[in-house]
């Protein structure tokens, strides 16, 4: 194996824990159609699969239903409000980063999460170094699981697919890295809904907690 060069990691569910600002934007806006609240864990098995599937859980709708798509809308605005509001690094990133950039490891970010959100989140975080490339929709021709934005990443970090690996908590983030031609790392302590399982999605390594990440890169720097 080659020696590793960056690491990019998925946002939401991967390298933040964002679900208790989805939490806090959709119950209040619940509470202001006068629905009941959800539990926090059925919103945080279900924030991986975007916005849509959030409106269908809090509303019973589907996305042909009338006033859907006027409700996502209000849902992303409500969530454009809070998104760093409680967000913050898994437990184990923080000294994860520090020890990749004290060995001259790149790395980055590649999400389906749009610029519009990630930018000012991005921003807003104590982090110990900067990432080299952050990769949103927005920058791309098809989001993953397409291969493009690994792509686009490990030509930022100048190297080979080979000298880079990408930690995801979902199977389109273990496709994509399969897409690109790279090893990839399932977080199971991610996003994960309750009838799926990491281990069944095919990634290079498994990991259960965010601290575990270093052991897998520490051998290939």
């Amino acid at each position: 194996m080659k020696r590793l060069k960056a690491v990019l990691f998925d946002l939401d569910g991967t390298l933040l824990d964002t679900a208790p600002d989805f939490v806090l934007t959709l119950n209040e806006m619940l509470a202001r159609h006068d629905k009941p609240s959800i539990a926090a864990e059925r919103i945080r098995n279900t924030v991986s699969q975007g916005a849509r599937a959030l409106i269908t859980l809090g509303f019973d709708l589907e996305e042909d239903d009338k006033g859907f798509d006027v409700l996502r809308q209000e849902l992303l605005d409500s969530y454009a409000a809070n998104l760093s509001a409680k967000s913050q690094l898994f437990p184990g990133i923080y000294d994860l980063l520090s020890r990749l950039s004290d060995h001259n490891v790149a790395w980055g970010v590649a999400t389906n999460k749009p610029e519009r959100f990630t930018t000012p989140l991005m921003a807003a975080l104590s982090l110990p170094s900067e990432p080299y490339v952050v990769i949103c929709p927005d920058h791309v021709s098809a989001p993953k699981p397409d291969a493009e934005s690994l792509l686009m990443a490990c030509e930022a970090a100048g190297c080979s697919v080979d000298e880079a690996i990408y930690v995801g908590d979902h199977l389109r983030d273990i496709e994509c890295g399969a897409n690109a031609g790279m090893d990839t790392v399932a977080a199971a302590y991610g996003y994960v809904a309750e009838d799926d399982c990491a281990g069944s999605w095919g990634a290079t390594y498994l990991v259960e907690s965010a601290g575990d990440i270093w052991a897998i890169i520490e051998g290939r720097i």
